[in-house]
């Protein structure tokens, strides 16, 4: 069976993030959007982010933290949070992974 046109840049993905300090391995990166595998190893050691973000659950079960709200997440799951909001993943399982993507301004989208 042949692989899929995008599992080379995916397993570098991948391996990147599991190998940086960062937890975040780079796919794609146009105008404002930049769109990542997030892997974090045990600890979530993120701060907030200028841009808005979403996290597109891949693998893996926990809990998902955004301000004083907590919610369980799992695979397919969508995760939304606003640019400058604390947020972090707690009591994952060890094959945590999530698409992220941060898009918009500096600031964030206004509301609409």
């Amino acid at each position: 069976m042949s692989r899929p046109h995008w599992a080379p840049a995916l397993e570098d993905a991948e391996r990147i993030a599991k190998s940086s300090e960062r937890h975040f391995g780079p796919m794609l990166r146009r105008g404002t959007l930049f769109l990542g595998l997030y892997a974090p190893v045990g600890v979530d050691p993120q701060t907030p982010h200028i841009q808005d973000e979403v996290y597109v659950v891949v693998a893996g079960t926990g809990e998902f933290v955004r301000e004083s709200e907590r919610v369980t997440f799992g695979p397919g799951d969508v995760l939304f949070v606003p640019a400058n909001q604390q947020h972090r993943f707690e009591n994952f399982t060890h094959d945590f992974q999530a698409w992220v993507v941060f898009y918009g301004p500096d600031g964030g989208e206004p509301e609409s």
